[in-house]
C-alpha cells in the first residue's frame, strides 16, 4: 500500500466516515461519498489499494455487503479498478479532467507590502457591492436554538413529507420524464402553468390567460427579473417604508431614485407623492414587515394614482393564503382593469422555500419579454420542480396543506399574543391576523439590534426591525420582528419569557 494510502488507519477511516458523508444517505451511499471525497481531495491518490471490502466493514462497524455493492458502483463509475486477486484500486485516469488544487496552481503572493501591479483590482471594476447592502440575517445555527421566532422559515413539523414524496415519484414516471427532461429554453411546464391559472389565482381573485403566467426561481428572481427589464438610473420606484429590504436592494441596484412611502395601520399611505412614480412596489396583503392589510379605499385611490400617473403598480402577494379571522381579502390585482398591476406569487414560501419556485401575472408582450430575459440568466426553473408541484396542487395536496397551516399558525398566533400580553405589556403589537409574523414596537429607550444579541445567548431569536427602514441612519432602533412559523405552540410562551427576562437585563444594563 502506497505512502498516502497507508496514513488512512483505521480511525481514520472512521472519522473520515463521519466528516465526509452525508448523514441522510443510505449506509452504502455513505461509503461511497466517502470514498469520493478521499479520492478527489488527493487522500487517495491515482493507483491507491483501497482496503479489503471485509476490512474497510469491520472499521466502520457496517455491513460487508454495504461495501461491496458500494465498491461495485464506484467501479461502474470510474473512480475504482477492480483486478483479479488484488482487490480494489483508485482508477490511474480518475483524475483526468479534474484541476489542480487552488495551493498547486496559485501564483505566489508578493513579498513585503509593496503593490502589485499585476493585482486585480476589483474596487474599480465592480459596478456595485451587493455583499454590503442592508439585508435581513438569521443566526446559521438558528435551527439548534429552543426558541427560533424567526420568520419564514421551514417547520418540519408542517412539512407534508409523504405527499410531496408522492408527487416527485410520480413525476419521474416515464411518460413525465419525457416532458420535462428536455431543454424547455423559454417555456415552461404546461400542467403548472395550468394548475396556477386554474386552481391558484382564482383564490386571490385573480384571472389570467397561459400566456400572462411566468415561472420564476422565488419571487425574489420575479422582482429582479421586473427591475432589469423596467428599471434604469432615473426610473422613480416608491417602496413602502418600511419595507421589504430585498426588493428595497434589487431596485437600489437599478436606479437612485428610490422614494420612501409611509405605512400605517391601514396600510400604505396613499397622495400626491405617488404621481412621482414610474412604479411602486407594495405588499398588500399583508404588508412586510407590519402585516397590516392594505385597506380597500386605499387600493382604489393607489390604482385611480397609477392611471393618473400612468404608472404601474409591482404586488408582491407572498403571504397570500395565510389569513383568518375575516377572511381572505383578494388581491389588489383582482381590481385591476387597466393592466397597470404586476402580480408576484409564490408557491413554494408557505412550507418548503428552499424549494425557490414562484411566479409572474403580466401583460402578454411584457411576459413574452421576461421569459426572454430568464433565456438569458438560466433558460428556465427545473422542469422537474415544475411538474412535481403541478401534481401537487392537482392532487389536491397544496390546499389541504394551506388549510392545515392556517390553522396552525392562528393557535400560534393566539399563544403569541397572549404572552406578549403578559410578560411585554410595554411593547406595542399589530393584531395578528393571519400572516406568520408579529411586528413590535419596544418602548423608545430599545436598541433592538443590541436585545437580539443578547436574547441570542438565551437561545431566543427574534430579527431587529431597522433593516426594514429605508433610511439606515436615522431608522428607528426599537423594532422588532417576531416570527411563529417554525417554533412549536408550547414553546412561545417560556420563549417570550426569557425575552422578557433579556429585556428587563437589558433594560438594567443600559440605566446603570
Amino acid at each position: 500500500m502506497s505512502s498516502q494510502a497507508s496514513m488512512l488507519k483505521p480511525v481514520l477511516w472512521e472519522r473520515l466516515f463521519e466528516r465526509e458523508s452525508a448523514p441522510n444517505l443510505s449506509l452504502q451511499g455513505r461509503v461511497r461519498q466517502m470514498l469520493v471525497s478521499a479520492i478527489l481531495s488527493g487522500h487517495l491518490p491515482p493507483g491507491t489499494p483501497v482496503p479489503s471490502s471485509r476490512q474497510l466493514a469491520d472499521q466502520l462497524r457496517i455491513a460487508r455487503n454495504t461495501v461491496v455493492f458500494a465498491y461495485q458502483q464506484l467501479v461502474s463509475e470510474g473512480y475504482l479498478v477492480s483486478r483479479e486477486r488484488s482487490g480494489h484500486f483508485v482508477c490511474d485516469s480518475v483524475m483526468q479532467g479534474h484541476s489542480g488544487t487552488a495551493s498547486d496552481s496559485a501564483a505566489p503572493m508578493p513579498m513585503g507590502n509593496s503593490p502589485d501591479p499585476q493585482r486585480v483590482r476589483w474596487e474599480e471594476r465592480l459596478r456595485f457591492r451587493p455583499s454590503q447592502q442592508r439585508n435581513i440575517t438569521k443566526p446559521q445555527d438558528w435551527q439548534k436554538q429552543p426558541y427560533p421566532f424567526v420568520y419564514g422559515q421551514f417547520d418540519p413539523d408542517l412539512f407534508p413529507t409523504a405527499e410531496w414524496r408522492e408527487c416527485c415519484i410520480k413525476a419521474l414516471s416515464v411518460l413525465d420524464i419525457r416532458s420535462w427532461a428536455p431543454d424547455l429554453i423559454t417555456h415552461d411546464d404546461p400542467t403548472l402553468i395550468e394548475q396556477i391559472r386554474t386552481q391558484v389565482l382564482p383564490r386571490r381573485g385573480v384571472w389570467a390567460d397561459a400566456e400572462e403566467i411566468v415561472i420564476t426561481v422565488g419571487a425574489q428572481h420575479a422582482l429582479y427579473l421586473l427591475a432589469d427589464l423596467l428599471v434604469n438610473e432615473d426610473t422613480v420606484v416608491g417602496m413602502e417604508d418600511p419595507g421589504y429590504p430585498d426588493a428595497r436592494n434589487i431596485f437600489a441596484s437599478h436606479t437612485r431614485n428610490l422614494l420612501p412611502l409611509p405605512v400605517d395601520e391601514r396600510g400604505l399611505c396613499t397622495g400626491t407623492q405617488l404621481l412621482g412614480c414610474d412604479y411602486v412596489f407594495v405588499t398588500p396583503g399583508h404588508q412586510c414587515p407590519t402585516t397590516v392589510t392594505l385597506a380597500l379605499e386605499r387600493r382604489e385611490s393607489l390604482l385611480a394614482l397609477a392611471r393618473q400617473a400612468d404608472s404601474l403598480i409591482i404586488e408582491d402577494d407572498f403571504e397570500s393564503e395565510s389569513r383568518w379571522g375575516e377572511g381572505a381579502i383578494p388581491a389588489l390585482k383582482s381590481l385591476d382593469r387597466d393592466g397597470r398591476v404586476i402580480y408576484v406569487g409564490s408557491l413554494a414560501k408557505s412550507f418548503a422555500p428552499g424549494l425557490r419556485i414562484g411566479y409572474i401575472v403580466a401583460p402578454r408582450e411584457l411576459a413574452s419579454e421576461l421569459r426572454a430575459l430568464r433565456r438569458l440568466m438560466l433558460r428556465h426553473p427545473s422542469a422537474y420542480i415544475q411538474r412535481a408541484f403541478s401534481l401537487f396542487i392537482s392532487l389536491g395536496h397544496h390546499h389541504s396543506l394551506l388549510r392545515k397551516q392556517s390553522q396552525a399558525y392562528q393557535k400560534r398566533g393566539a399563544e403569541l399574543a397572549q404572552a406578549l400580553a403578559r410578560h411585554l405589556p410595554d411593547f406595542k403589537a399589530i393584531p395578528i391576523t393571519g400572516s406568520s409574523s408579529c411586528w413590535l414596537a419596544g418602548p423608545p429607550w430599545l436598541d433592538a439590534a443590541e436585545l437580539s444579541e443578547a436574547a441570542l445567548a438565551e437561545g431566543v431569536v427574534v430579527e431587529p426591525g431597522n433593516v426594514f427602514f429605508m433610511n439606515g441612519a436615522d431608522a428607528p432602533r426599537n423594532y422588532l420582528r417576531v416570527g411563529f412559523t417554525s417554533i412549536r405552540p408550547e414553546h412561545i410562551g417560556p420563549g417570550i419569557e426569557k425575552l422578557a427576562q433579556v429585556v428587563h437585563r437589558y433594560r438594567l444594563r443600559t440605566a446603570a
